[in-house]
């Protein structure tokens, strides 16, 4: 890497939604400065100045790959004063406990994980809830954050893709950045400090995914 105060690192533990978040956070660098590189070097993770911490699958799974990359520590140092931001299954690992597996996860913002509790619960149109959550739902910015430079330029209430069976549940409201309505309202979007992170995928999500990229390239918190 030729400039380490412009290098964005997307954290390669082996979770199977690396490369098209590496790629679609490529993209949303096209016509900047910024270096986007996909590492599993703790020294390049401590050398970037800003993270991408993606996860999909089981939570044991994430923590377990995250520990054996050894990769662990050089995150938890990163989240300390870096930019981080998580997605999917990476946003449920910056809470404390998931109940997926019963999983200790890296305990950055006081919280836990929950699967949806919708058996036999009808939707508005009659039909089933499904669980896991797959498809495009709206994110609402929360009373929280109705202004936080990572919604900049993303009107309220746009759409964005999830794939999920579990979500986050911070303890403080203070925490929530964005929130979903899936049965009920559920937090879809967690904030702390120079720490964001988003249930759903940002990659998957077309223009506004790219725009939240690209926000996220020049917060500065």
């Amino acid at each position: 890497m030729t400039d380490s105060s412009k290098t964005l690192v997307v954290v390669d533990y082996g979770s199977g939604n690396l490369r098209s978040v590496w790629q679609a956070a490529v993209h949303a660098a096209a016509d900047t400065p910024w270096q986007v590189t996909l590492s599993n070097d703790p020294a390049i993770l401590r050398a970037a100045n800003r993270i991408i911490l993606p996860g999909q699958g089981a939570m044991a799974d994430c923590m377990r790959e995250l520990r054996a990359s050894g990769l662990l520590e050089p995150v938890l140092q990163a989240a300390q004063s870096k930019p981080l931001f998580g997605v999917c299954v990476g946003m449920q690992m910056l809470l404390e406990h998931s109940e997926e597996g019963d999983t200790p996860s890296l305990g950055l913002i006081p919280g836990r994980v929950r699967r949806f509790a919708l058996e036999g619960r009808l939707q508005p149109d009659g039909s089933r809830y499904k669980i896991p959550q797959m498809g495009w739902n709206r994110v609402h910015r929360s009373a929280a954050h109705p202004n936080h430079p990572m919604w900049q330029g993303i009107a309220d209430g746009s759409w964005f893709y999830f794939v999920h069976s579990y979500y986050a549940q911070p303890d403080r409201p203070e925490h929530c950045a964005g929130y979903t309505e899936y049965g009920e309202p559920f937090a879809s979007a967690i904030v702390r400090d120079n720490l964001f992170a988003t249930q759903f995928h940002p990659e998957k999500s077309a223009d506004q995914g790219i725009a939240l990229y690209r926000n996220f390239l020049r917060w500065q918190p």
